[in-house]
């Protein structure tokens, strides 16, 4: 494997509280050292920037206000405090990171999809973590409905990526919703998605806003392009390598090569 994109979604940044975890950056931080160290090159998509704003503003009404101004407000409060969290943790491994806001629109055949492509590639050659989130500011759709479940998909069909790893918190895709049922099973490989899709059974967390739906709509991205995608539980230690060395349960969405 040459290039991993890596989807780490909110309730894998807070792991399951209110505020990010410097911890959970931390052991993330560990795992791409060991990945760089086996030539392996990563770009994160991670979320967590109105969860990272509701950490440190107090201003009446923001923190609860559930209205798309006030999300796209705090995440421009929360991005730049995001973006020095991952900094301050990622420098004391070593790691640089650069910061790239993009919009669904920057993936769209024409210049800006050829700039966008030009821009990861040029941070990769020189050692550059790229972290990307989607533009709030600017534009909505991560923050109404796939907390960057799509764009990783679409990063990870531009840059045509070995694989997509999506962090969530759940291990993978089961044949119930676990949180609803006990008895729920998990299904480690999936070829077909649409034997799965009766499966889907949403639960609001209250943290993220990317439920299996938009996973699921994220393979059927990827497997345009033939590109096989991890399901894991990032509140896991290691969860990365671990899930690469089927170390940990998880679901494996692996595209059909027609032969």
């Amino acid at each position: 494997m040459k290039r991993l994109v890596i989807k780490i979604g909110t309730s894998t940044l807070t792991m399951g509280t209110k505020s990010i975890s410097r911890g959970k950056i931390e052991d993330i931080a560990r795992q791409l050292v060991e990945l760089q160290q086996q030539g392996v090159q990563v770009v994160l998509v991670s979320s967590g920037a109105v969860a990272t704003a509701r950490q440190f503003i107090t201003i009446d009404g923001w923190a609860e206000e559930g209205d798309l101004p006030s999300k796209q407000a705090l995440s421009a409060i929360g991005q730049p405090k995001l973006m020095q969290i991952f900094s301050e943790v990622f420098r004391d491994f070593g790691l640089k990171i650069a910061q790239c806001l993009l919009t669904y629109r920057d993936f769209q055949e024409g210049e800006s999809r050829t700039n966008t492509l030009n821009t990861l590639n040029e941070l990769m050659k020189h050692g550059y973590i790229p972290i990307i989130n989607e533009n709030d500011t600017v534009a909505v759709e991560e923050l109404i409905l796939g907390d960057n479940d799509k764009l990783s998909a679409l990063v990870a069909t531009l840059l045509d990526t070995d694989q997509l790893l999506i962090a969530s918190d759940i291990d993978g895709i089961y044949n119930k919703n676990p949180h609803l049922h006990a008895d729920a099973a998990l299904i480690e490989s999936v070829t077909d998605l649409h034997q799965v899709a009766s499966f889907i059974e949403e639960r609001d967390n209250g943290l993220g806003t990317g439920g299996m739906t938009s996973k699921i709509s994220a393979v059927r991205i990827c497997f345009s392009q033939r590109i096989p995608v991890m399901l894991v539980n990032g509140s896991r230690p290691s969860f990365i390598i671990h899930s690469l060395e089927g170390k940990i349960p998880c679901t494996r969405f692996e595209p059909v090569v027609a032969v």
